[in-house]
């Protein structure tokens, strides 16, 4: 008797094709939204992950409008907010990142849209795979990128805080 390994059991069902697919694009300053075109690029690649999978390309939504703004302090960023109501409507059947867990920069925000794509039932894509939040693994997984996410800002800051001291 031969068993398979399976990392995730997510099932991509006609439901989620039914719904939008929406790639949510961001880059957090002005000078990287400017000076690395090739990233921008690069996620936008994410439109033909979705077509690939089976969503049809009218299906598939691009939210770019919070280029150059950081998912921390105090900016408001309207294509978040305007991507997490899609997922409370229930019109969005995954949501892909480059790296799903900068969708947002502090964990609050972030558990709030895997609350939110769990209770809809809308997937998590990234480059590593798909994620269904509602499954434990998945949600997991989910939890430990997105805290990483948050610990990298902190040693960021730290790092350039410290480079600040150390020139004055």
């Amino acid at each position: 008797m031969t068993s398979t390994l399976h990392l995730s059991q997510v099932q991509l069902t006609p439901r989620h094709l039914e719904r939008k697919a929406v790639i949510y694009i961001r880059q957090s300053s002005p000078k990287q939204v400017r000076d690395h075109l090739d990233s921008q690029l690069t996620q936008r690649a994410l439109v033909e992950r979705a077509q690939s999978l089976g969503w049809h390309a009218d299906r598939i939504e691009v939210f770019d409008g919070d280029l150059g703004q950081s998912a921390t302090g105090g900016q408001e960023r309207e294509d978040f907010k305007a991507l997490a109501a899609e997922v409370a409507l229930g019109h969005v059947g995954v949501v892909f990142g480059w790296q799903v867990s900068r969708l947002a920069r502090n964990n609050a925000e972030w558990y709030q849209l895997l609350d939110l794509a769990a209770l809809f039932a809308t997937l998590i894509g990234d480059t590593d795979g798909l994620y269904d939040p509602r499954l434990y693994n998945d949600r997991l997984l989910l939890g430990v990128k997105g805290t990483m996410s948050e610990a990298e800002h902190y040693l960021m800051r730290q790092r350039l805080n410290a480079g600040r001291l150390s020139t004055a």
